[in-house]
């Protein structure tokens, strides 16, 4: 049987999401190693990224869609469940405090620089964690009571609003987002001007 197109959504969501993660960890330290200072808009916009898709959208899914239709058919996960949905209801507080040691840095200087790059090592190790127990714990179990019907809701809720990073084209809306994040990301990370 063909895998649901929702697990491959998901599944292609967190990786791309990943990559923006990691790649701002690599700026960051590529930056310091060259004793320079990253390039703020780069920063800004993948921060955007993960505020505006991930939190706002895809996570809205998983919480109201697909966990509560997963305690419904077992409760194998209640626990691991739990913890991922405070993740989820914490994420915007923890996305703004980011947003807002970035933007200390940029205006307040180098004093602030260690205190971002602190904040973004362990809200990326966070977030890592937070999509490998979905999809090594979460996704199985939809995988082994989930029924046809319960796909095809999830199919259609996760194909409503496809990641610009996954699925770029003219109709997603967040298209110049994606080609922003693309063209300032310096090279060898981005089509950007290299550092």
């Amino acid at each position: 049987m063909t895998p649901p197109n929702a697990l491959r959504i998901i599944r292609d969501e967190h990786a791309a999401l990943a990559a923006v993660l990691r790649s701002m960890t690599l700026l960051i330290r590529d930056a310091r190693r060259r004793n320079r200072t990253p390039d703020f808009r780069v920063l800004r916009a993948m921060l955007f990224y993960v505020d505006e898709f991930p939190e706002r959208l895809h996570h809205v899914k998983e919480s109201t869609m697909l966990f509560p239709r997963l305690r419904e058919c077992t409760r194998e996960a209640a626990d691991v469940l739990a913890q991922l949905d405070q993740d989820h209801r914490s994420g915007a507080a923890h996305i703004r405090e980011l947003e807002h040691k970035l933007v200390a840095w940029e205006f307040l200087g180098e004093a602030r620089r260690e205190v971002f790059e602190r904040a973004l090592e362990e809200y990326v190790a966070f977030y890592l964690e937070h999509m490998r127990i979905e999809e090594t714990e979460v996704l199985p179990l939809a995988e082994r009571h989930f029924g046809e019907a319960d796909w095809l809701m999830l199919d259609r809720a996760f194909g409503a609003h496809r990641d610009p990073l996954v699925t770029p084209g003219p109709e997603t809306p967040y298209v110049e987002l994606f080609r922003k994040i693309v063209n300032i990301t310096p090279a060898p990370y981005g089509l950007g001007e290299a550092a």
